[in-house]
């Protein structure tokens, strides 16, 4: 999905006030020399897409192999997770739901963009656009579909809003053909869509399973 949405009428929202004030500033330290913008982005992508994503990456894969351990982390989701030591703020109240044969679950926060900084590291841009927080409310299988994501019409999508007293976490089915794989194997199909429920985990060959 594209990092801004489309407004319904075809034309492109701008990035709200926050966000440009925000790249304003960003780019008066650089041009002052006080920061670095490669150093920034690579911080950025640090905790967007390498340790956050793989913290939770790592939950899920051990929920596939061991399924007492799923047990635990659908009824505490918190408590499992200090357990590991992924606690702090956005790390409290921790909630997993599962997907099925039967349904596919999908994490908003119609609000503003609360989430399980702890498991999934920092937010993708768009899970905090006011266009997915709308719209994947009233029309989640249009938006996955977006997203390249299609469920079929005869399994049920529930969409979870995070806030800040719970924040949701999607175990992903696991993919077809992963049996003999090794937990750390499994952690390398777990994307952080997946685990908003966005995207599907994927297979070993790589593909959307």
């Amino acid at each position: 999905m594209m990092e801004e949405m489309a407004r319904s009428d075809g034309c492109t929202e701008p990035p709200p006030y926050a966000a440009l004030r925000i790249k304003a500033i960003q780019s008066l330290l650089v041009e002052k020399g006080l920061i670095v913008q490669q150093a920034l982005d690579e911080i950025v992508d640090i905790y967007e897409n390498r340790i956050g994503p793989k913290n939770g990456a790592a939950v899920i894969a051990r929920a596939w192999d061991d399924p007492e351990f799923k047990a635990r982390l659908l009824e505490d989701g918190t408590g499992t997770l200090a357990d590991l030591g992924m606690t702090g703020f956005e790390g409290a109240h921790v909630m997993f739901v599962e997907n099925t044969d039967q349904v596919h679950n999908v994490v908003v926060c119609t609000l503003c963009s609360c989430y399980p900084w702890a498991a999934l590291g920092l937010p993708p841009a768009w899970f905090k656009a006011p266009q997915y927080r709308s719209r994947v409310v009233f029309e989640p299988r249009k938006v996955l579909e977006e997203f390249g994501t299609e469920v079929p019409p005869e399994k049920e999508i529930r969409v979870w809003d995070s806030t800040s007293e719970v924040r949701y976490v999607v175990i992903p089915q696991r993919p077809a053909g992963t049996d003999a794989l090794s937990v750390q194997q499994l952690t390398e199909l777990v994307n952080r869509e997946s685990m908003i429920g966005t995207r599907l985990a994927t297979s070993s060959e790589g593909a959307a399973a």
